[in-house]
Order: C-alpha cells, then structure tokens, then sequence
C-alpha cells in the first residue's frame, strides 16, 4: 500500500532520531522554505584576478558615497581593506613613523635587509617605506620600495628583512635611506589563552617575555565598521578609530586616518543613523588617555560632528554608563533606537533632543550577547546569540527563540558539537533577506576558527545546521547578493604584500546565492548538501489496517516513489532501514537510489522495523527542492 510520508520544516535535534517521527533530524547546506527543504544556493569568488586578503576577516560593511560608488569595507585580522568595482584597495592605516633606516643588499638577491636601531617591529608585521633613498648600486627604483608594502622577515634587535620584487643588481651594507611606517597592529588571529610568548598588551616593552600560565584570553583581532554619510567609520577592537572619506579626491589611494578628538581606546563605535552621533563603547573616561578605559562607558560625539566628544552647554555631545553586567559585548542600529549588549543585559538608547539628547533604558537581563558580532538586526528585530545559551530577539521586549538545535549548538552531551566558549568572540551573525534568515557562524567546540553554522528562517520559525564556515557576512543591499569571507589559516594571499608569508592565512571573498557550486582559483566544485529524517515506524504511522502496537511488525518496503519541485541534474535517495532504534542504520541493499528528472519509482527490497529518508547531491551542477515521497510498505512479521 503506497503511504504518503511527512515531515514538519526544520531540524529538531533535541530528541533521539528514533523520537524525531515526522521530523529533519540533520542535514548540510540546506534551508526551508514554504515548509520544504531545498539545496542552498551556490558561491562564486569575486575579483577578477581571484585574490586573496591577509589574515582572517572579522568585520564587513557595504555603504555608498555620494557619487554613487560602491564600496564594502573588510576588517581583517591584518588590516582594512575595500572591495569596489570588482577590486581590493588597501586601505590600512599607518601607526607613528620610524625614520633613520638604512639597507643591506646582495647581488643577484631579493633579500634586503633594513637596518634599524630598536626598531620594535615583530615578524609578519606589514610596513610601508617614504622618503627613500635606494641603497647604493642595487640598481632598484625608488617606486620598488615607496609602491609596495612588505612583510616584516628574520627581525632582530636591529634590523629585518624584506623581500623586494627582483633581485640586486649589487652588494652594499648600510647605505641608502628611509622611513618606515609600519601599518597599525589590529590583534590576534585568533582567540587564545593569553600564555607563552607575546601574553602582554601591544607593542609593550615586555612582548617578548614568555608567561607560562594565565588566567587571561586575549581577543581576536576585532573592527567595527560602519558610515558616517560617505566617510567610513572603522575602530580596531580596544584600540583607535578611523576614518576614510569616499568623497575624497582619488580616494582609493588614500588610507584611513585617525579620527581627531575622539577617544584613542574603545571596544566598538556604531553611527546613530537618525540623528547622526556616533557612539564609542566601552571606552576612555578621559579622552586620550587609554589607562581610564572603562568597558561598561559610553561616550557620543556632537551630532553631525564626529570630532566633537567633550561635553559643553552648546553642543549634544555626552556620556553615561551602563550598570548591569561587566563589560559592553556589541551594538547595533535598529529602526530608531541603537540596542545595547552587555555580557547579562540589554539597554535600548533613543534620540529623544535637547536637553537629555539620549534616553537609556535597560530592557532585558540573562541575556547577554556571546560576542560582538553575534547579533543582526533585520525586518524591524534584532536577533542574538547568548552566552549563557540559547537565542534572543528585541522587538520592543527581549524575548527568548525557542530552538530545536540548541543543545547542538551549546552543549557536547552525546554526539552535539557544541561551541568553544572561548572563542566566542569570533561568532559572527548577519540576516540574509532574499530567504528571511539569520545566519550564525561559529567556532565548534574543538575548533579555533569558524566551522559551523546555525540558521534561523524567522518567517518560518524553523531552525537549521550546516558546516558553512563564513568568518564575516553582508546582507544584499547596496549589491545584489550577499558578500562572505572564508578563512584558510594556511593559504598564501595574494593582495597586497609583497614578499608575503601564509603566517596569518588568508582570506577569500565570495558572493552567495550564486549557481549552485562553489566556484574559485581551483575551479568549480560540488556542494555536498543532504537532508536526514528521523526515523519511521511504518506500521503505525502508516495506519495500515489491523496492525496493533507502535513498531510491532517488521515492515517489507517495496518501492518508493519520488517527487521533488525542483530537480536540476541528479540526487540520490537512501533508505536507512533499522530494527531497533540503537542500532546503527544501513542502507536499503539496491541503495542508495540515482534519481533523475524521469524517474518514476523505485525498487528497494528493504525490510526492518524502522525506516528514514536521506536526500543527497554530490556532483557539479546539481540542485534540488524536495516535494513529497510515498512508500509502499507491508507487514513482513515479528522478530
């Protein structure tokens, strides 16, 4: 008798699977919509020489200038960088000037080394070289050295290497001239115990001293990125502010700068889009001066005046601070209101006009944000993931999500991944609006970098999991398509050091819900996507007539017939047959099943007490969307 299976939209990984009747037990690379699952989108790698960005991306931000160019900001792990017209440009800014270098050059070389008295500089840091004076009789330009940037090599006391584009033409030591300008240190690559060699603040005298043991996790290299009009906003995590004016003439050869007047140390900035104030977090009680940072503190600027923050009768510039919690995690702009998240509360702030300016309200507690990036704001809600668990959404009241993955997500009991709490701060969320979701992605428990991801379909109310690894995201906007980073700690970039070492990694830019392949410098490839349901028990959920108890008979599947919406090359049908749920499942003996656009049925000679559905793809050029599936299936006895 052919029975119609059912299953509910999203993935409930809260019960066993042979409790999940009806139900998406797993999954890769899948999403819902209108109640069935499909294969997600493609992504292709965007610039048109294929290349690659130092270091891990942690912060994107898309705005326009008043021009009509567009841009999107990439924070990563090693500097600050923009995509516009299908090209990187390199925007980093410099830290303080180092003058009095000289050069070492050998005949038919590309080694130079720059000497420096205590210059400071560790091993993989990026500098630029002005004021050159080319070292005698290596036959290099000026524009070798003043029109590239170079890793930092071999660095000793008093001198470094660097690797320039040819070789020497001779031998010299210590001649020619320069300035270094090293670029500004953002932090970490990763997030770690602060132990060993480096455990101590930046560019500190004691950097190189080893500590043994620690208390301490220091933070990844973190951005905060956001526009001021047409001038970028970028802050280094618990360090400087930038700006980068879009309006400028040439502006691509132009780096960002420090912002004047504003305070030199701060967790985060975010624009107040409304009445136009941008707002430091967890920042310097005393401007300038980074020793009084305080990381519940919140100063804003003058409106429409980023360089004004102290507070006079004349302008809207202020401060306050935030009491509940220990440190401000993260921000974000909602529809007329920024939200507030510290590590156990949230506080809504509101432009309400002279003589107050702002209003502070907290309005929620045990519900602290994970990290700085996990949370998106999105069809007038912003939703977040929290670091005593679980999700949350503000859409006048904090409310929690009710999730079916979450002790996936949160714990390690039994087979869930669970999450590396201390690597939280690489949790990076964004909404995608072309299918009403919110994307988390996250470090899993035995991991250090980014390698899963949690999606929530708020139209759908419906959750899934998947292995896509995006270290930073942007919605469709100001481009067409969404826009993520992928990280590969040992790929060599290819922008725009010269002479560059795959110390920090790199990082490829991609845009989403494109084709459905994965499509860069190696080529095309497949995305291996399926779906897992749980399991079956066939007689009594097919309501066969006369059949008593729940799993009493062993139950002969015969054929099955397929029925997708949409199929674009092939799938693969496999049913996973089991007579007692903690047993390990095993395929069908005809399966897995090729199913093509013309197939019809299926043979299968399955027989158990249990049965579930996996639907899979695993060449180039395949798509699917699944539709319905009906299984004719008889008693075949007791065991």
């Amino acid at each position: 008798m052919l029975q119609k299976l059912n299953f509910k939209p999203g993935f409930d990984k809260q019960v066993t699977e042979s409790g999940a009747e009806s139900q998406w037990i797993d999954g890769d690379f899948v999403r819902f919509r209108y109640g069935l699952p499909e294969k997600i989108g493609g992504w292709s790698q965007l610039t048109s020489s294929n290349l690659t960005l130092p270091g891990v991306a942690r912060a994107q931000h898309a705005f326009t200038s008043i021009a009509g160019e567009k841009y999107v900001a990439i924070g990563t792990s090693q500097g600050l960088f923009l995509y516009s017209n299908n090209r990187f440009y390199d925007i980093s800014p410099l830290a303080t000037a180092i003058t009095g270098a000289t050069f070492d050059a050998n005949s038919g070389s590309a080694t130079v080394t720059v000497n420096k008295t205590a210059h400071g500089l560790l091993n993989g840091r990026y500098v630029t070289f002005t004021a050159v004076t080319v070292p005698t009789g290596s036959g290099y330009a000026t524009s070798a050295f003043t029109d590239n940037t170079f890793e930092v090599l071999n660095k000793t006391a008093n001198s470094f290497d660097i690797t320039m584009p040819s070789n020497s033409a001779g031998t010299t030591s210590g001649t020619g001239s320069a300035t270094i300008n090293p670029y500004e240190i953002v932090g970490p690559t990763f997030q770690t115990g602060g132990f060993g060699w480096g455990t101590s603040t930046w560019s500190a005298s004691t950097w190189n001293t080893p500590r043994a043991t620690t208390n301490v996790i220091l933070d990844p290299g973190l951005w905060s990125l956001d526009n001021f009009g047409q001038i970028l906003v970028a802050t280094i995590g618990n360090s400087k502010t930038f700006t980068w004016d879009a309006g400028a003439a040439s502006p691509t050869n132009n780096r960002a700068t420090v912002m004047t007047g504003a305070p030199t140390k701060s967790r985060l900035t975010q624009v107040s889009d409304r009445d136009r104030h941008v707002f430091h977090f967890g920042t310097e009680t005393t401007i300038g001066d980074t020793s009084t940072q305080d990381p519940m503190f919140i100063r804003f600027s003058n409106q429409e005046d980023f360089n004004t923050y102290q507070p006079t009768s004349t302008n809207t510039a202020g401060t306050f601070r935030v009491d509940k919690g220990n440190e401000i995690i993260g921000a974000v702009s909602g529809k007329d209101y920024t939200l507030v998240l510290t590590d156990t509360s949230a506080y809504v702030i509101q432009f309400v006009g002279p003589p107050f300016t702002f209003s502070v309200r907290q309005v929620g507690t045990n519900c602290g944000l994970i990290g700085q990036n996990a949370l998106s704001y999105s069809d007038g809600k912003v939703f977040w993931m929290s670091g005593e668990g679980g999700f949350f959404v503000y859409d006048g009241t904090v409310k929690s999500i009710p999730c079916l993955v979450e002790d996936f997500v949160f714990t390690t009991n039994g087979d869930h991944i669970g999450i590396n709490y201390t690597s939280n701060q690489l949790v990076y969320a964004e909404h995608n609006s072309l299918y009403t979701e919110i994307n988390w992605f996250y470090p899993s428990a035995n991991s250090t970098q980014i390698d899963r991801c949690v999606t929530y379909n708020y139209t759908e109310n419906v959750w899934a999991t998947s292995s896509l690894a995006r270290t930073s995201y942007i919605d469709q906007g100001v481009f067409e398509l969404p826009f993520a980073t992928e990280y590969n700690k040992t790929g060599l970039p290819n922008f725009p050091i010269q002479g560059i070492t795959n110390t920090y990694g790199a990082s490829t830019y991609y845009e989403h819900e494109k084709g459905v392949d994965q499509v860069n410098s190696s080529g095309t490839t497949s995305i291996d996507a399926f779906i897992q349901s749980g399991d079956f028990d066939i007689t009594n959920s097919n309501n066969i007539a006369n059949l008593a108890g729940d799993g009493e008979f062993i139950m002969s599947v015969k054929r099955f017939i397929p029925d997708f919406q949409l199929l674009e090359g092939n799938s693969k049908i496999t049913l996973l047959i089991n007579d007692y749920p903690n047993n390990t499942a095993s395929s069908s003996p005809l399966g897995p099943f090729t199913i093509t656009s013309t197939t019809d049925k299926v043979n299968t000679r399955a027989r158990g007490r249990l049965v579930a559905l996996k639907i899979e793809n695993d060449a180039v050029g395949e798509t699917w969307r699944y539709g319905t599936f009906r299984l004719d299936a008889k008693p075949d006895g007791r065991r």
